[in-house]
């Protein structure tokens, strides 16, 4: 594993729906990038990472990954462009009306 030089969260897509998630607190995935554990050194990334690899082979998630974070007083904000969009929600199907499963 690399060394880690800055805080970081687990984020995964969840297999029921496909819903954005990230590890929070007792092995929940949440939805809200603010209710995220945030791994604050090398240990820490690696027990989020044990932790994501049971969640896929309880069949909850998919695709788990580790990625930079900033934590100020306003709360958690993800550093890459790529995980900002990914927090903001989805970018299509915007449109669908409320019934249908995908909202």
């Amino acid at each position: 594993m690399k060394k880690v030089s800055q805080k970081q969260i687990m984020t995964a897509n969840r297999l029921s729906d496909g819903a954005v998630v990230y590890l929070g607190a007792d092995d929940e995935w949440v939805l809200s990038l603010h209710d995220a554990e945030v791994a604050e050194g090398e240990e820490e990334a690696v027990r989020l990472e044990e932790r994501a690899g049971l969640a896929m082979k309880q069949q909850k998630i998919v695709g788990p990954y580790l990625f930079a974070v900033d934590v100020s007083e306003c709360g958690i904000s993800a550093v890459s462009q790529r995980e900002i969009i990914r927090s903001a929600g989805p970018t299509v199907g915007t449109d669908l009306p409320e019934t249908t499963p995908l909202r």
